[in-house]
């Protein structure tokens, strides 16, 4: 399906980029173009990769213009440029604006004008309820990009998204912190010990966008069924996996714009949900601007349930230590540790 093609990545320095680049680089795809705004990545990446596919782009979702060269002559884009740390967006919310919603509307502005055939939206679940500054703009990205399917040919250009829950030991996330801390011999800080998340792998990431990528239709929303753990398993179950009992665990209590658990689909979102196994597929609601069938068309939906990280499946320390085991990304650090894999 990529034989010959070529992939563009936007934020292709970031975690998901380097999964893919690792699952892509020696298949019989024709070039993978690295769409980023930071060059010491980006040279670093060249520098480890150094292959002839990879090809890289200097430039910011935020000037459309800087786009033109990487989109042009582009077959596929998955567009995982954000910013996503939930603190530095709330203290500067619009530049949360300018780079996930602006940002996500120039990369699909550009992408239907070259007549790109298939674009795939890299959200979260944080855009579900969103209480902060990331999570709101994240919801907005997905309102852009559905607004922009409704508009554009599928035989020109499909415009879909996928939404996923916390990406196991991607960078900033909290298990290279907790790591980190466990080194340093320091207190190990959980927010609250009930609060739950979704548990997946990049890999799964990389899974759950390749499924959107093969099934995916305009508007569609594709959501990976995932398990869950509290943060206070999550502690613990490193602290045994690195023989590291009796590190202490410090409480320091839910930080400004943080959930007791997400949510991955909304009730509403359920009530359409199509379950395809390991995901489920929400279609776009493609009613239009006869303002008359929102009051003629409905649907119950009290029989229906939010999926959130309270109700899925929950791990056990078991299952979440082979989940922890098995992240390429953490396996220097048991090395360290003396942990054998």
């Amino acid at each position: 399906m990529f034989k010959n093609k070529i992939l563009l990545i936007t934020g292709g320095t970031g975690s998901f980029g380097n999964a893919v680049l690792r699952n892509f680089l020696d298949t019989d795809i024709k070039e993978i173009r690295i769409f980023s705004r930071d060059e010491k990545k980006q040279d670093d990446m060249r520098k480890e990769y150094s292959h002839e596919k990879l090809k890289f782009y200097l430039g910011d979702v935020r000037d459309i213009n800087s786009l033109d060269d990487a989109i042009k002559g582009v077959d596929f884009i998955f567009h995982a440029a954000a910013l996503k740390q939930v603190p530095s967006c709330e203290f500067y919310p619009m530049q949360a604006v300018q780079t996930n919603v602006i940002g996500t509307e120039n990369v699909l502005n550009t992408a239907i004008k070259y007549r790109v055939k298939k674009v795939i939206v890299l959200s979260t679940d944080k855009a579900v309820y969103p209480i902060n500054a990331m999570g709101i703009s994240k919801a907005m990205m997905e309102k852009v990009a559905v607004a922009k399917s409704r508009n554009v040919r599928e035989d020109e250009t499909v415009i879909c998204c996928t939404r996923y829950g916390n990406v196991m030991a991607s960078r900033g996330s909290v298990i290279p912190l907790f790591i980190e801390q466990i080194r340093k011999n320091e207190e190990i800080t959980i927010t609250d010990p009930n609060m739950t998340r979704f548990m997946m792998s990049l890999d799964d990431a990389v899974d759950l966008v390749m499924f959107a990528f093969k099934n995916g239709t305009n508007g569609d929303i594709f959501v990976q069924k995932s398990p869950a753990a509290t943060i206070e398993l999550l502690a613990n179950t490193l602290k045994n996996i690195l023989n590291k009992k009796e590190q202490v665990i410090k409480i320091i209590g839910t930080r400004h714009g943080e959930k007791l658990y997400e949510t991955l689909l909304t009730r509403e979102e359920m009530v359409h949900a199509e379950d395809m196994d390991a995901y489920f597929r929400v279609p776009a609601d493609n009613r239009d601007l006869n303002y008359g069938k929102y009051f003629e068309e409905g649907e119950v939906i009290t029989e229906a349930a939010d999926y959130h990280s309270h109700n899925t499946h929950r791990l056990n320390e078991e299952e979440l230590k082979e989940m922890l085991l098995s992240l390429r990304e953490i396996h220097a650090d048991l090395k360290e540790f003396g942990v054998i894999v």
